[in-house]
């Protein structure tokens, strides 16, 4: 395969996921060109998982690493001690020194399942925000105005609505623009929460006189209840979690959510995705669930996956069809669910039933207080199952 030809079907890949890119025609020119450039992820280990919804971006850093490029992923251990203002209509607890290391400590793990840590270059910020002076803070601040910080949308929100800002948010997009200076970096990846961030870094690289990076948005993955997924909200399916949970997790999303997961997610080929999508919605979801575990865990967990929820559902002849549905609404418990279906007649029985082993979502052992998720399967006892749909 040509250079030329790797750079058509590596920008061709990219911009079917992508929501944004700004300097478009500035980034194909060079990756028509031939020129090798340094392609910036940053993430901040604000919690011990990476969920489903970062392999997104990593995903899109594998694949300008496959094509020749220098894949350049940052660990926020600095930035994630200030947290990252974006979308949050309030401020983030600041987090310690230490607390962040114990975080960080698995994300190389998690990242290095879809990332070739090996050919990647790999930095925590703090190894140049940590040794900045007080001078060099001053120079960075001074690179932009208090307004062009304030504009942001999360910002604006507050001052409207007389929330507080902290002061030392302002330093957020400062210190994010400035890891892009440090690494010189090309390009930007991140998700669409992250846009003022980058957009921002291309500033701050401009005060440093050097070329702004180019930006590529993705989108954000929406979890299991409809909202965006995400470690805050408790939503999210873990990198790091065991086959058989990631695997039943998948296989109780809502059929809405199929192909966005397929197309965004999943690993597959054009060809497979397109394959996949003309099954019925339960064969099309284990496809997705079966491709989602292997690209995490291999081939080996996801047959192994496969085998117990087929064993846990299917050996006892379950139409899914036939198990009633039940509407809940969202930060239902799984007792207050099934006494609300009349399986039950109080929140004392599921919690003894929970505290025998006896209760189960989506073929994993829960406590009665388990929140439901959309689209879960509530086994309780030997002969009692639900189906939910949270709204």
């Amino acid at each position: 395969m040509t250079e030329t030809r790797a750079a058509q079907l590596l920008w061709e890949g990219l911009q079917e996921i992508a929501v944004e890119i700004h300097s478009a025609e500035h980034l194909q020119t060079r990756l028509w060109r031939g020129d090798r450039l340094k392609v910036k992820l940053g993430l901040d280990p604000t919690a011990p998982d990476l969920h489903l919804g970062h392999t997104i971006q990593l995903g899109a850093l594998r694949a300008f690493q496959d094509a020749g490029h220098t894949a350049v992923l940052i660990v926020g251990d600095y930035t994630a001690q200030i947290g990252d203002p974006s979308g949050r209509s309030e401020t983030r607890p600041m987090l310690t020194a230490e607390q962040v290391v114990v975080n960080a400590q698995t994300y190389l793990e998690q990242a290095g399942r879809i990332l070739d840590l090996e050919r990647a270059e790999v930095h925590g910020n703090a190894e140049w925000l940590g040794r900045m002076t007080a001078a060099d803070v001053l120079r960075l601040l001074g690179t932009q105005t208090l307004q062009s910080v304030l504009q942001r949308e999360d910002f604006s929100h507050r001052l409207q609505s007389g929330a507080a800002i902290g002061a030392h948010e302002i330093l957020y997009p400062f210190s994010q623009g400035y890891d892009s200076v440090a690494v010189r970096a090309d390009v930007e990846i991140g998700g669409s929460d992250q846009l003022f961030n980058l957009l921002f870094g291309r500033e701050v690289q401009r005060a440093y006189g050097q070329p702004p990076q180019d930006v590529m948005i993705f989108p954000l993955l929406v979890g299991p209840d409809g909202r965006r997924m995400s470690k805050s909200l408790g939503n999210y399916i873990g990198v790091a979690a065991p086959a058989p949970e990631i695997y039943g997790k998948v296989m109780s999303l809502p059929d809405t959510l199929i192909e966005q997961y397929l197309r965004l997610v999943s690993g597959l080929a054009p060809d497979e995705i397109t394959a996949a999508l003309r099954l019925p919605a339960r064969d099309a979801k284990a496809a997705l669930a079966r491709a989602v575990v292997t690209r995490l865990a291999g081939q080996e967990p996801a047959a192994a996956a496969e085998r117990d929820f087929e064993a846990k559902f299917r050996s006892r002849n379950l139409d899914e069809t036939e198990i009633p549905l039940l509407q809940v609404r969202a930060g239902t418990t799984v007792a207050a669910a099934l006494v609300a279906a009349g399986l039950y007649g109080s929140l004392s029985q599921v919690r003894r039933l929970a505290e025998q082993g006896g209760l189960s979502l989506n073929g994993e052992k829960v406590a009665s207080d388990h929140l439901v998720e959309d689209g879960g399967m509530v086994k309780a006892g030997k002969r009692n199952f639900v189906r939910l749909s949270v709204g």
